[in-house]
């Protein structure tokens, strides 16, 4: 397997690659990232309902279940902003530009967001959520008005935890040279953010678009009767943007950025200026 320190090196090459893809490429694989992560959230909703009598069980299950979105990613060959906070690396050690860096930011969250949104649509219109007598859909409903009824300081907090372990995954798939370790490594770091409820930007993307289409679909109607009817009110667009993904993304980017990839940058890139040479050190001794 690759040390730490080699990790960080590697990923000098692998992050001011990411800089300077082609925009469409950018785009277009960044919805394929946010494809594989709202597939995931589709699955882990659905194995947690298996739970349902017990919540513990049922976000044990799915957590579980998520990791393999980022599998997908990392193997399949996509682009995911919440990784993609770690190209600071070669940012500070010179080797990529900020403006590439912001570039690729945007573009790839943008390409995520409709990844996202395509899945949501596609699984709620295409009857998805009929299973389990309605369950499924009161779930995905329920988790969407949560994630909207947060305050901004407990969603920026979250999002900090959230992609701090994201990117600890990332990292500890970089130490694998196979696939079978690649998998392993990234598994218990991403269902440990699941089960603490952290939150993660794109996958928001997918849960809170696929409870907004649920909630206004007719084929889901009949389990709105377990859904808090006063509650669904505060489950808008509006909301999503200002209550969730403002402060989510903020709170990612300071998790991925500062805690992993700056933090790392430190310790294993950064070259320790030359001691300062003392006054008059070069001055002859005088006889």
């Amino acid at each position: 397997m690759n040390s730490p320190k080699e990790i960080a090196q590697n990923y000098i090459a692998t992050g001011a690659a990411k800089t300077k893809l082609p925009a469409a490429k950018m785009l277009v694989l960044g919805i394929l990232a946010g494809m594989f992560i709202a597939l995931a959230g589709v699955g882990a909703s659905l194995a947690s309902v298996a739970g349902i009598a017990s919540p513990s069980l049922a976000k044990l299950i799915g957590a579980a279940v998520f990791p393999v979105g980022l599998a997908m990613v990392l193997l399949a060959g996509s682009e995911l902003f919440t990784g993609n906070c770690l190209i600071i690396i070669p940012v500070l050690q010179g080797e990529a530009k900020l403006a590439g860096m912001l570039k690729n930011w945007v573009l790839v969250y943008i390409g995520n967001f409709i990844g996202g949104l395509l899945v949501a649509a596609l699984t709620v219109y295409g009857g998805t959520y009929s299973l389990f007598q309605g369950a499924a859909a009161t779930g995905v409903i329920n988790t969407a008005i949560a994630k909207v009824s947060m305050t901004f300081g407990d969603a920026l907090i979250r999002g900090i935890l959230c992609n701090f372990l994201v990117c600890i995954a990332v990292w500890i798939a970089f130490a694998a040279k196979d696939v079978v370790g690649k998998v392993a490594g990234l598994f218990l770091p991403i269902m440990l953010f699941v089960l603490s409820g952290y939150e993660h930007s794109i996958a928001n993307m997918y849960y809170i678009p696929a409870g907004l289409f649920a909630s206004k679909y007719s084929v889901y109607s009949a389990s709105a009767g377990a859904v808090d009817p006063s509650k669904l009110p505060d489950l808008t667009w509006g909301a999503m943007i200002s209550k969730n993904l403002i402060p989510v993304t903020l709170g990612n980017i300071v998790g991925g950025v500062l805690l992993v990839g700056v933090a790392y940058w430190f310790l294993y890139l950064r070259e320790p200026k030359p001691a300062a040479r003392p006054a008059g050190g070069n001055r002859k001794k005088r006889k």
